[in-house]
């Protein structure tokens, strides 16, 4: 399915001569996944209806229980939770049963050059139906060096009849060269309005908008954000942050230590509303928790701030390869504490 808010950019992608490779980005939880898996069925479908999928015909079929022999996805097999996080939020609706299977090639973790190759060997055969040949990769970034060298050939000379999808959360981390080789479409966020509304019919009724100012406006990110449990450990962690450093660090670090991603995701956006209220007096995500990073903004020096939110950045990295989950908490929790609790 297409999102009400991507419909006008998917019109004006199927309106317009497809290049050989398509590299749509933006944030997280905007829908590039859904849209990507909508315009590969679209071309595949044998009945398209204004150029979209009938969702009926032999090829619809195929493509939405997974095994369409002119379709391939390339994803990384396994993620660490701060992964887990970024797929939840731009696949959300999937999880709704809005969204069919589709057919996958995972690759290892990083998307490997064996998966990549794979992907370039598929797009080099004729052909099962007379038609194009489509493959998403998703996320892009998360090709290693080696793998994104390995499908340039295939961007410089692209076979006939060859659409190449990807997906990108963060296109920074994309080689230069895989970007040039590609038409970019950038997916935005949609006007808030628009997506309180689609968040309402989705089900999401209590705290909408400020569930919706947490994920800086990504309405998919909502979803995820909406689940009980994922909101109790939220408002647990945040509470725990309002009274550091009263707090035991070791302890909290242990209690959270097999969610490290969204941790660094809540800590970085706290950081990002206190250095808010410090400088424009309002909050950005935690619009529930005004007082709180009011508070801690008052009691913070302005430079330490910004030098631990530059930190806290620079750390996402580390993410992907946490060797002591525990302490990569306690580190951020304990120089949290030393610039919100030096003062008090």
């Amino acid at each position: 399915m297409i999102h009400p808010w991507n419909q006008a950019l998917y019109a004006q992608l199927r309106s317009t001569p497809l290049p050989h490779a398509v590299l749509l980005h933006g944030p997280a939880g905007v829908g590039k996944f859904e849209l990507a898996l909508a315009l590969a069925q679209g071309l595949l479908c044998e009945a398209p209806i204004e150029g979209q999928a009938c969702g009926t015909c032999d090829a619809c079929n195929w493509f939405q229980q997974g095994n369409h022999p002119d379709f391939r996805r390339v994803e990384p097999e396994s993620r660490d939770s701060a992964d887990k996080s970024d797929e939840k939020a731009e696949t959300g609706a999937e999880t709704k049963g809005e969204s069919p299977t589709r057919s996958v090639k995972r690759g290892g973790r990083p998307i490997t050059i064996e998966a990549v190759r794979e992907i370039t060997a598929f797009l080099g055969f004729s052909s099962h139906r007379g038609g194009w040949r489509v493959a998403v990769i998703h996320p892009a970034e998360y090709m290693n060096t080696a793998a994104a060298n390995a499908l340039l050939k295939t961007l410089e000379e692209p076979p006939a009849g060859v659409l190449l999808i990807l997906v990108s959360h963060q296109i920074g981390r994309l080689l230069p060269t895989v970007i040039s080789r590609c038409r970019k479409v950038h997916v935005g966020l949609p006007e808030t309005g628009r997506a309180l509304a689609w968040l309402n019919e989705a089900g999401v009724e209590n705290h909408a908008e400020t569930l919706l100012a947490e994920a800086g406006g990504a309405p998919l990110a909502v979803l995820a954000l909406a689940d009980p449990e994922r909101s109790s450990l939220r408002a647990a962690f945040l509470d725990q942050l309002a009274r550091l450093p009263q707090e035991d660090i070791c302890q909290l670090a242990q209690s959270y230590q097999s969610m490290t991603g969204e941790v660094h995701g809540w800590l970085l956006r706290w950081v990002h509303d206190t250095l808010s209220q410090r400088l424009a007096g309002k909050p950005r995500y935690f619009l529930d928790r005004a007082d709180d990073t009011a508070r801690v903004a008052r009691v913070s020096d302005l430079t330490e701030l910004l030098t631990f939110q530059r930190e806290l950045s620079q750390a996402g990295r580390w993410l992907r390869h946490p060797l002591q989950p525990q302490l990569l908490l306690e580190s951020w929790l304990i120089r949290y504490a030393q610039i919100a609790g030096a003062r008090k």
